[in-house]
Order: C-alpha cells, then structure tokens, then sequence
C-alpha cells in the first residue's frame, strides 16, 4: 500500500542558477573518464595499459575485493591515460574517443524470462553493477547478497538539483525495463517515491511491479537514505538497495538493445553559468563542451553534483559516475567587509543571522567561504532541525571521533551516509567537518565487520 509522508526538518538553500528546461544536445567531447575514488570502499585493479584499444563496456578495472565487479568503458576509443595520486592510488582512467562508438555486446535478452543468477552475470560482466548501491554504508552491493528491498528517489531536493520530472519524460520502456530487472534481485518489494507537489511524468504513472510513495518536505526529502528510514529502516542485519531513476535507464538498454549506453542528460546550474541548462551527454564526459562560453569572469569553482555533497574538479575534469548535475559558483577568495556585523541582505542564513530573511522567496549567490574558522564541538540542537531521522546526529559524530563502536551503532552508523548529514555540516556552528567526519566512521565499521 502506498505511502504518503509529510517532513517538516529540513532546509531549501535558495540559489541562484537553477536550470532551464531546455535540453541541449552538443557533440560529445573528445574524451572521458571513470574515476575510481567514485566508489567508496573499493580497491582498483587494472585490465588495460595506456593505449590500449576499448571499445563501449570493456572492462577498464575491477574491484580486488569483490573480482566479480567490473567496471567499463563509457566510450570507445583509446586508454590515454592512467592518472595516479599519493601512493599511486588511481584517480582515474581517461580515454580518448574514437571516431565511431563500437560496443561490446552483450546480447539482448528479457530480464523476465531469465533467472536472478543470469541477471547478475549480465549486470556484472557489462560493468552496470555499480549502478546500484546498498544501504547501510552507500557502497556497491555483493553479488551474492539479497537486499530486503529496493529504493527508487524519482526526484532530487538538493540545491539547484535537477528536474528528474523532465529528465525522465519519453522513458517508459527503457525504465519498466530496468525495474523489471530489479524485480530479479529481490523477493522484497520496488518503491517508487515521488513528490505529490508536483505533476509527475508518465514514465513514472505507468510503471509497474513498484510500490508509489510519496515524499514531501524540504531537502532531504529527496534522498533515498531519508526515504528507507520511513519506510524500511536500515538494521545491523539485511541490506536495503537503492537506485538513481536515470542510472535505471541504463539497466534498461542492456537488457532491450545489449550494449552499454551510458548516456545521461546533465542539469548545468550555478550562478557563474550565463544560461543554465539540461545537457544531453555520457557518464564520464569531459565538462568542457558544457562550459565553453557559458560562464561569467571570475575565479570559479567546479562541482561534480550539488553544492552541498558533490566533488571538486578543475576546469577540464569529468562528471561523476553517479551525478546528474554540474554546478558552478563563485570562490570564497575574498574577505566582506564587515563580516558577520554587515546587514547581509544579499546573504542567506539558515539562523536567520542577516537580515535577508525578510525578503522570502529571493534567491542567493553564495560562494565557497566558510564565514570563519573551526570551534568547539559544542551543542547547539541545529543539526537536528535539518535532519528528519530518528538518531542523534551529534552524538553519533562524537562516537565515530573516539571509535566507539558499540555506540556508533546504537546511534544510528546503519542509517545514515555522507549525504544525509550534509545539511548538518552546513548548519554546524563550530565548522565540522561532518560528512569527512562520518566516511570515516563508515569506514571504520567496514574494517571492523568484514
């Protein structure tokens, strides 16, 4: 039976720079990457050389832990590069495209028919594995786990977050598809949440085999961590899955066409970008020909994802495996005069410490500032306004700083992941590094439990 759950924690950072629906379609730039550090708690092995010929779904390296785990080319073309960090650990694979895109074959085949082991040996050697996630920890599943259940977020409240309402119009077949593959992996059931405030797409109404939810609320409504906790909370044992709709699709196109198509359509947003808009584009592509000509002078900063859990990357750099959105704004090089003593009517603050809060409904230009340094730890009840769970954020922290196991699970470790408490860290009063802070903790218990 459906669901319809109201939030009331939570907090929407206005920002200027949210995205046009006006899809673009430019030619694909001359080159990709798949960036290894996109995996949390793998161990890259490679399977090719710098100039090596691949072709679309050729496997580019796989996971030392679990070998069974492959991860593929998004293009096909030549391997130019193996770019390494401390310690030569692999940042990521670059490869130059050729002329034509060529792709492994995988057969088509209907996922219906086939058995749950025939479905994971598909998913696996295409590399299309890594598409799913599971809860606790938001790492790639085993393939011999079965999860409880399986989450679909078909929509994203993050700040200048892409509308997956547009993204996902004319997709039914290659989305009933991917669910119909989903439905091989669980005996549980498939939830499908979406917001009732707004009109949802026919991909989503005809979909079947899923239970409709639906979530409403300020950001994080739209994260499948805050959406398993209503609905199909997270314990120490059991795994629940979750899913991005667009990744969904992918699935879907093995199976009907049996080729890897990584094709993704990309929310540029920001308020350094002159016209926001959507972007037809692959996994992996370079962001170039998404930005030329499209930003404002300045000194800027490049984000793979939103502003509150994406990742930095130069000028030149790639789109995450998991993000559908690029944001650009401003760097916090620069000091205000006045500081927190100014008015601040062009400042958002979530404690209403400007007086901007007068003005509802403005939008923001916010740059990478901390507005001051590291504190004490102290309590403050802030992070609990923002966060919509059953746990005590800060406590939790506190257990993971002094590697309190026992707590850290009493407190909640299973629930929660880096995005969940991302609002958390944007709140902190002391400057935390919340989200640093609960990677590691994450980590820590993987260490400790395997």
């Amino acid at each position: 039976m459906s669901k319809v759950i109201k939030l009331n924690k939570g907090l929407d950072i206005p920002l200027k720079g949210k995205a046009e629906k006006i899809l673009v379609n430019p030619d694909l730039p001359d080159q990709f990457a798949v960036k290894p550090v996109d995996f949390p708690g793998i161990r890259p092995k490679m399977l090719v050389r710098v100039d090596d010929e691949v072709k679309a779904g050729t496997p580019l390296f796989f996971d030392k832990y679990n070998p069974d785990v492959l991860f593929t080319s998004p293009a096909s073309g030549r391997v130019v590069a193996v770019n390494r960090g401390e310690r030569r650990k692999i940042l990521e694979v670059v490869i130059k495209a050729g002329e034509k895109m060529e792709y492994e074959d995988f057969d088509k085949a209907d996922p219906l028919n086939l058995s749950r082991e025939d479905v994971v040996k598909r998913l696996l050697k295409s590399g299309l594995w890594p598409l799913l996630r599971q809860r606790p920890y938001g790492i790639i599943p085993k393939p011999d786990d079965k999860p409880r259940s399986i989450f679909i977020s078909g929509f994203d409240t993050a700040p200048l977050a892409p509308d997956y309402d547009f993204i996902m119009k004319d997709s039914s077949g290659d989305f009933q598809a991917g669910i119909n593959v989903l439905s091989k992996l669980t005996d549980g059931k498939i939830h499908l949440n979406i917001n009732p405030d707004y009109p949802s797409p026919d991909t989503y109404k005809m979909a079947r085999g899923v239970q409709i939810n639906y979530f409403s609320g300020p950001h994080p409504a739209g994260n499948a961590g805050v959406q398993i906790h209503h609905i199909d909370p997270i314990h120490k044992n059991g795994t629940v899955w979750y899913i991005n709709p667009q990744n969904l699709l992918s699935i879907g196109r093995l199976f009907l066409n049996g080729v890897v198509d990584y094709s993704r359509i990309v929310a540029l947003t920001g308020s350094e970008v002159l016209k926001p808009r959507y972007y037809k584009t692959m996994m992996g592509a370079n962001i170039t020909n998404l930005i030329r000509d499209n930003l404002k002078e300045g000194n800027l900063r490049f984000i793979s994802g939103n502003v509150l859990t994406g990742k930095r990357i130069p000028v030149n750099g790639f789109i995450g495996f998991y993000d559908s959105q690029l944001t650009v704004i401003p760097e916090g090089d620069h000091h205000r005069f006045m500081g927190w003593a100014s008015p601040g009517l062009d400042r958002f603050s979530a404690s209403r410490s400007f007086f901007s809060w007068l003005m509802p409904g403005r939008e923001y230009v916010s740059d990478t500032n901390y507005n001051g340094g590291p504190r004490a730890f102290v309590m403050t009840g802030e992070y609990e306004k923002v966060l919509p769970m059953d746990i005590i954020p800060q406590q939790l922290l506190k257990a993971i700083i002094v590697e309190d196991i026992d707590k850290m699970e009493n407190l909640g470790i299973y629930e929660v992941i880096d995005e969940d408490l991302a609002l958390c860290e944007y709140v902190c009063t002391s400057k935390t590094e919340v989200q640093a802070i609960l990677r590691e903790g994450i980590e820590l218990m993987i260490k400790e439990t395997s």
